[in-house]
């Protein structure tokens, strides 16, 4: 697995700090990691943008940014409004093919969710898995309306025979309510993929140590982890019902 592609099923569900929890938990590895931002939006020139957070988060990674555009927009409207050039998916497949030849894992972050337009023609994150032939990592929220949108990002992957690698709740709260525990089941069996980790809610607030040391007891074994998703079921599932 030289490139993993993540996506979320939206927006500000724990998209960057699951990749940063990923390259920090490779880094714990022994593995030497890049990340790809393909298209960041809502960041000037001069502020930090997410692939740098990720840096920031997991340590010793290489971070490249194709393109950023001013406005928190998806990124095809964003460069068209900018009157900037968009993003295109076979110059991410290139960025990343790229990095894969000095890297042993390259972590490529979308924005948004899977479908979310690259440029005024419709390409997407989708798209760029495609050419790279890579796996698609699925960062969903814990509670109410996830599955729906989580069935309908692995529905898509699977119509573009685009490899489903799990799913990882991006952020699980402190006190989860019946729709959380309930999802934890759920989404497993709604993705027809795995549950690969549960991120804490709020990790990305610790210190970039203290991170790095915890990350992987978020992340399964097929991400360089600790997490044993049985376990985190049995704890935090509701009983049967009836």
């Amino acid at each position: 697995m030289p490139v993993l592609v993540i996506t979320g099923t939206g927006t500000e569900i724990g998209k960057t700090v699951t990749t940063a929890a990923v390259a920090a938990a490779a880094l714990a590895a022994g593995r030497s990691v890049a990340v790809l931002k393909a298209a960041q939006t809502g960041v000037r020139p001069g502020e930090r943008g997410d692939a740098e957070e990720v840096a920031r988060l997991a340590g010793a990674v290489t971070t490249a940014e194709l393109a950023r555009y001013p406005e928190p927009l998806a990124p095809g409207t964003a460069a068209h409004r900018a009157g900037l050039a968009p993003v295109r998916p076979y110059r991410v497949a290139e960025a990343a093919q790229k990095l894969a030849a000095e890297h042993d894992l390259v972590l490529v972050e979308g924005a948004g969710g899977l479908l979310v337009r690259f440029d005024r023609a419709g390409g997407t994150l989708a798209d760029a898995a495609r050419l790279l032939g890579a796996p698609v990592l699925v960062v969903a929220p814990a509670g109410l309306g996830t599955l729906n949108t989580t069935e309908l990002t692995a529905r898509e992957l699977r119509s573009r025979e685009i490899e489903l690698l799990g799913v990882v709740i991006g952020s699980w709260p402190a006190d989860p309510g019946l729709a959380d525990r309930c999802n934890v089941l759920d989404l497993p069996e709604v993705a027809n993929a795995p549950l690969l980790g549960a991120l804490p809610a709020a990790v990305g607030a610790l210190a970039p140590a203290v991170f790095r040391s915890t990350a992987p007891t978020w992340l399964a074994p097929r991400l360089h982890g600790s997490w044993d998703a049985e376990a985190f079921r049995a704890r935090e599932a509701p009983p049967a019902f009836g």
